[in-house]
């Protein structure tokens, strides 16, 4: 059933049936997902639900996209969801700096393979150097998108336009009709549109090395839930886990993300292989912290470093919990 939930797109998703004691004790879960539906590593809440995995943990995901990780956000903040999913993780720790109640408890993304740079197939841009003077697009401030273009333009010293340009389908629009010159994507957004010749990717965000070493989207939780219902987080995070295992070395789970992402079975393990590698989603590991505090202050995300104790205090990582 899809429908409008201040301005996100709503996805009520019905989990298979399950048996015994677990019926009666599932936890109902609001869960809002930064981003189209479709794009990047998100999918793991909507397939392992459907499959009846974070029921077997417990819980019965409702699962709501937004259209920006500000929006995500402001869920959590708010309580209208009590996970968020595919948060910058610079933009975070401004709002956790400007005293927002909001805590990381697992990444999302480590590393600049999924986020991508494009032109039409037409453009004479095929590198960095040469969107000198051009408008380069990000979705929106406080983004891993934004913090990556940002990262890109102090690492290149090429002297290029970022542009906010929103989502990757209308960034898409924007680039097929010269609104913009560079538009940016999450794989596996796009990936069919290259293979078929109507645009040609330019750049990865790794082409900023440190990005490969960097957790650049994470999950957020509102602080006092967090505190009060710890094991819900903690089987989230269990379940989530066994669906990316399910997704990555499964015929039935390949077959699931093709579905959610749209491609044809090849195009789906491209997206995996060669744009979210497994290691890339592992959500219990949070890297290049150090960075991250100096990209903050950088980029004004705050105004300055988070100190240790602060740190400590926004990333909790609940412990690991056997399966149910």
């Amino acid at each position: 059933m899809f429908g409008k939930l201040t301005g996100w797109m709503a996805i009520a998703i019905t989990g298979l049936a399950v048996s015994g004691p677990l019926a009666s004790a599932q936890e109902r879960i609001k869960v809002a997902v930064g981003g189209q539906r479709g794009v990047g590593e998100t999918f793991s809440p909507e397939i392992g639900q459907k499959a009846g995995i974070f029921r077997k943990h417990g819980l019965d995901l409702d699962v709501l996209y937004t259209d920006s990780s500000g929006e995500t956000m402001q869920a959590v903040i708010s309580r209208s969801a009590q996970i968020g999913v595919a948060t910058g993780l610079a933009g975070t720790m401004g709002s956790f700096s400007k005293g927002a109640p909001v805590r990381v408890f697992a990444a999302s993304f480590t590393g600049g393979s999924q986020l991508y740079w494009y032109v039409r197939a037409d453009s004479p841009i095929r590198s960095v150097r040469d969107a000198e003077g051009k408008t380069v697009s990000y979705s929106s401030t406080g983004s891993s998108v934004h913090a990556s273009l940002m990262a890109l333009l102090k690492y290149s010293g090429v002297n290029f336009k970022p542009t906010p340009t929103g989502s990757s389908p209308v960034t898409y629009a924007a680039v097929l009709s010269g609104q913009v010159d560079v538009g940016w994507a999450g794989a596996p957004f796009g990936i069919e549109q290259m293979e078929k010749g109507q645009i040609r990717a330019v750049w990865k965000a790794n082409a900023v090395p440190d990005l490969d070493n960097q957790t650049i989207r994470v999950m957020i939780a509102n602080a006092e839930d967090l505190r009060a219902r710890n094991d819900i987080y903690a089987r989230f995070l269990a379940a989530y886990e066994e669906t990316l295992t399910w997704a990555y070395t499964t015929p039935d789970g390949l077959k699931a993300y093709g579905e959610w992402s749209g491609l044809s079975e090849a195009s789906a393990r491209r997206a995996l292989d060669e744009f979210l590698p497994r290691a890339a989603l592992e959500p219990r590991k949070i890297v290049g912290i150090e960075q991250a505090l100096d990209d903050a202050v950088a980029f004004k995300y705050t105004t300055s470093r988070l100190t240790a104790a602060q740190v400590d205090e926004l990333i909790q990582i609940p412990p690991a919990t056997p399966s149910r």
